[in-house]
């Protein structure tokens, strides 16, 4: 009979998300750091406690997941603290570094902070990521956040001052982590190849590996796609469209 204890519930939730993610769930008493790519282990012991969950990709703990019932989703923010004391904390039997990964989830709402960041800060996910993504991203000498501080000056042959200041001000805002931002620029002012220089950039001097250009016309997406082979950076577009009417343009 299932376990309806609330925070049993919340951990059911969890268990499944996490083995759709490709994670393999063990308990403490079955421990096999070998089985596959991404283990997650319930209630490892720590310096402080034991955690709900130690996440181990190739062998090696990478992050922690802190586990709520579901009315916390609410007030997940709070328990940051808390999950950064398991992060931090030396795990039973290893010599640990601080786990750079660390979630907090009620299984209907998780957060995420990547403790690699220049300035980490936690975000909402719709689920967990893949052990391969970690050990894609261990790899890295920096985080994409930590990448975009890279990105060099602006030459501004060729673009016109509306341009200019367009990309100018959103790198600075990456920079600045805040990496949400609104570009509003006037009918004819050069949206399009605006956006496909910012994308260029981002791909060439931020390493960045998807970046979605959504429109809501096969038109706008095909318009796109030409601006970029007039500017020989076709190879920008990789997903343009999701048309009005139902039709999807080239991947």
């Amino acid at each position: 009979m299932p376990n309806q204890n609330p925070e049993q519930i919340a951990r059911d939730h969890i268990d499944k998300q996490l083995s759709a993610c490709g994670w393999i769930i063990q308990g403490l008493k079955q421990v096999n750091l070998h089985v596959g790519i991404g283990i997650a282990v319930k209630e490892y012991r720590t310096d402080v406690g034991p955690a709900d969950y130690v996440l181990f990709v190739d062998g090696k703990p990478c992050g922690i997941i802190e586990a709520k019932r579901e009315e916390e989703g609410v007030r997940l923010s709070t328990v940051e603290d808390q999950s950064s004391q398991y992060a931090n904390a030396k795990l039973r039997l290893l010599n640990n570094d601080p786990l750079p990964f660390v979630y907090e989830s009620t299984g209907e709402v998780t957060r995420f902070t990547d403790y690699r960041d220049p300035k980490p800060r936690a975000r909402k996910l719709f689920t967990f990521h893949r052990p391969e993504t970690f050990l894609q991203w261990i790899k890295e000498d920096k985080t994409l956040r930590a990448r975009l501080q890279d990105i060099p000056a602006l030459p501004t042959e060729g673009l016109r001052d509306c341009q200019i200041n367009a990309i100018n001000n959103l790198e600075k805002s990456f920079k600045d982590q805040k990496p949400k931002a609104l570009i509003q620029m006037a009918t004819g002012s050069g949206k399009t190849f605006t956006a496909i220089t910012t994308i260029y950039r981002l791909l060439k001097y931020a390493n960045a590996k998807r970046i979605l250009f959504l429109v809501d016309t096969k038109n706008l997406g095909e318009q796109a796609e030409q601006e970029g082979e007039q500017t020989g950076r076709e190879h920008v577009l990789h997903a343009v469209v999701d048309g009005g009417d139902g039709a999807h343009g080239d991947q």
